[in-house]
Parts: C-alpha cells; structure tokens; sequence
C-alpha cells in the first residue's frame, strides 16, 4: 500500500489508467443530504461518465434519487421518527449488525460481481455487517474516511465544543462517562457498544483494503491513535470548477459558509467582526443561530444572517465578499467550501487546526491563524479589509489555479483510477 500512495501522490496520466468496470457504491443514503453525500454521487457521476456500470447499495428514503437497483436497498431507519419500542428495538441491534444489509449485499453480489466496491458513510444505517461478505467473495474494497468514526465513537473528537482524544488508547468507556451522543445515556451506551463489537469483529480493520482519506492530517491523527499508515492513502476532494463562475470584482465583507454549531468557531468571528469593525455575512443554519445573533447584537458586530443557500444564490455570496472565512475549533477535515471559494475566485482565511492549514497557502492563497483567537482573526480581518483589490483578486486567481490542477474532477477521478487498478492487480 506504500507504494500505492506514493504513485498517487505522483503526477498522473490519465490515458494510462483503466476505464469501464463495475463500481459497488455505498452510502447511508441516496441523496444530497450532506458533505459525505455529495462527494458519494458526485463520484457515482464521474465514473458513469467514462463507462463504468455504477450499482448503489444505500438505505430506502423517500428523498433518494431513482434507481433500477433500490430493490436492493435497506429498511429506513431515520432517527428522530417516533417508533414504536420493538421497533426502537429492531433498530438498535441493526446499528451495531445489520442482518438485512448483509443479507442484501449477497444479493447484489448473486446478480452482478463488482470490480469493486467503494464505501462512504455506513454508520447506524447499514453497518458494516456486509463488509465480510465483500472480503469472503474476493471484492477489493475502498472506505473513504469522510470523519474520525475509526478512532472516535462519537466521529468528531469532540466535546462540550472542544477537542477531545479521551477514548484513545481503547478507553472508549468514556464516550458513556461524557454522555457525548446528543448527551444522551442510552445513545452514547449504544455506540459505545456498536464500537466494541465492530472492533472484536475486525469489521474494518480486517475488511477494508485501503482507506481513502481525503486530509493529511487525518492520516497522521488515526495512525496516532494505532492504525497503520500503509493503510491509507491521501485522495483530496474536488469540485467543478468549470460549473462555477469566478468573480471579477471584489466584494464588500467576509463569509462564512456552514452549519452554525459550538465547534465551528462562529463566536469567535463574531467577536473578531466586533473588534475589527469589519462586516460578516454568515450563511447556514444550525443549533447556535439564536446565540449568535444575540452576540451579534451585544458586541455591536455588524453581521448579516442569511440563513440556508444553495446553488447559484450560494455562489453570489461567495462572490460579493472579500474572503471567506473559516474559524472552526475542531479536526476539519477537508471543507469542500475552501474549494468552492477558490473556484469562485476568493481566497480564504482558515484556522490552523486539522485539514485547514493543508488548504491554504498563506499569503497566495489566503491566511491561517491559530484557532479560537479573536485578536488573531480580528487582525486579518482588518488586514484584508484593506488590502488592494488586485492583490485580493490575484489571491482568488491563484486559489483557482490550485483547485483546477490538484482538486479537479478529472485528478479525483484518476486518483481512484489508479487506486481501484491497484487493488484489482492485486497489489493491496
């Protein structure tokens, strides 16, 4: 596997790489619901662009996209719906092994054998339960590392808004002692013990040929917390750039773009929009948006809500501003929206925690500053406020040349290209 991440940190020649196969794709659903989701049939779509027969393997939902193969998906399982307690029942021993998905994976497998078989999200929903039955039938497998769910039984590391690495070292007993699932006793025991099961079954360190993680910095956090490095190999996300517009002008403001919840750092750029005197927009939704605007309104800081956007009305805002910022306090791994702000022609100011500092080239690209740091931020604020706006929009040019020849579909695509080939060489 060394050697695999070694070729595909190497420069890649797209011709060279094999097209047309069957790709096995899984995820917990089967429509835009979040990051994971997105990048999940994004990658479907460009694989079917260049003749790979792509069959999902996902949860029913009645938002899902349309598929010949959703014979094949799992029961719904949405949390939050009132069920009743056998059910409530049923669905707890199907998080920790799911029969049904396991069951229905051998289906698939009886009717069309993948080349092989690519995985996103399974927690809860499907469950890695059908992962043995992958590995009995000879089909490579790939799992892309969307969180920290391999270390951390609560995906995040986190805690009362804070980094947390207590469960290290196998002491996963804390995730019950810090009630850290919604704060919630019987939540926190379930995945306490959905974890403990899914590693005395090995069901990913035995099961998974290589891990796709799209941060450096997540590769160094799990192998700091035991997994072996020739495990994973580093495969950063992408966009379309050639769908997004770049802006020519330079806006007024900064943005941030996101949910609005503790680990985010938004009362931090709150109080730094206060101290700067600079304006804010701030886009999303999320637990902490009454908090916030009571900051807001405490501070004097002038900040704009704008609530949930998508779509071109997103890209307009990202446009009209100077820079897009980005003050989390927690392991980031990836953002899309640092791409999506580089391909829109606007550099970006990003804490220097998990994956951010790997996204921003400082003073090319953007700015970093140490995370939590209100006189830090304050002050780049103000220094990009003033900057000249050629040397912004130069900023956003360079970010746009990065996102083009690094973070392009095609480099995505032929990174799994190269990576599936591997695998299906038998060189795992």
């Amino acid at each position: 596997m060394i050697a695999v991440a070694e070729r595909i940190e190497a420069p890649i020649v797209p011709s060279a790489l094999p097209s047309g196969g069957r790709l096995l794709s899984i995820n917990n659903y089967y429509y835009r619901r979040g990051g994971a989701e997105v990048v999940f049939l994004e990658q479907n779509r460009l694989f079917e662009e260049i003749g790979w027969d792509v069959v999902p393997f996902a949860m029913r939902h009645p938002r899902n996209l349309p598929s010949p193969h959703e014979r094949h998906f799992v029961e719904e399982i949405e949390f939050g719906h009132a069920y009743g307690p056998m059910t409530r029942l049923k669905h707890a021993a199907s998080i920790i092994y799911s029969r049904e998905a396991r069951a229905r994976l051998r289906d698939i497998l009886g009717e069309a054998r993948p080349d092989v078989a690519h995985f996103h999200n399974i927690y809860h929903h499907l469950s890695p339960s059908f992962l043995p039955v992958l590995r009995q039938a000879g089909v490579p497998v790939v799992m892309t590392v969307h969180d920290l769910k391999l270390a951390c039984p609560a995906y995040t590391m986190l805690r009362d808004g804070k980094v947390c690495e207590r469960c290290r070292g196998g002491r996963i007993h804390n995730v019950v002692v810090n009630r850290c699932i919604k704060g919630s006793l019987p939540l926190s025991g379930l995945v306490m013990l959905e974890t403990a099961v899914h590693r005395a079954l090995g069901l990913y360190r035995d099961t998974v040929d290589a891990f796709a993680v799209p941060s450096r910095f997540y590769i160094d956090k799990l192998v700091e917390w035991g997994w072996p490095r020739e495990r994973f190999v580093h495969v950063p996300n992408f966009v379309d750039s050639t769908a997004l517009r770049p802006g020519t002008t330079v806006g007024e403001g900064f943005l941030y773009v996101g949910r609005l919840s503790p680990e985010k750092g938004l009362d931090t750029l709150v109080r730094a929009a206060a101290l700067s005197a600079q304006p804010v927009t701030i886009v999303g939704t999320g637990p902490m948006e009454d908090e916030l605007r009571a900051l807001a309104a405490e501070t004097g800081a002038d900040a704009r809500f704008l609530g949930f956007r998508t779509g071109e009305a997103l890209h307009d805002a990202i446009r009209g501003c100077r820079a897009v910022v980005l003050p989390s306090t927690w392991y980031e791994n990836a953002p899309i929206s640092v791409l999506e702000a580089y391909a829109l022609g606007r550099p970006v100011i990003g804490a220097r925690i998990g994956g951010l500092p790997e996204m921003v080239r400082e003073g090319e690209t953007g700015a970093i500053v140490p995370p939590g740091d209100v006189a830090a931020l304050a002050a780049e604020l103000t220094r990009f406020g003033t900057l000249p706006a050629e040397t912004l929009l130069a900023m956003g040019r360079a970010g746009r040349r990065w996102v083009e020849t690094d973070f392009s579909r095609d480099a995505y695509r032929d990174r799994l290209l190269d990576l599936y080939a591997s695998l299906r060489g038998g060189r795992r």
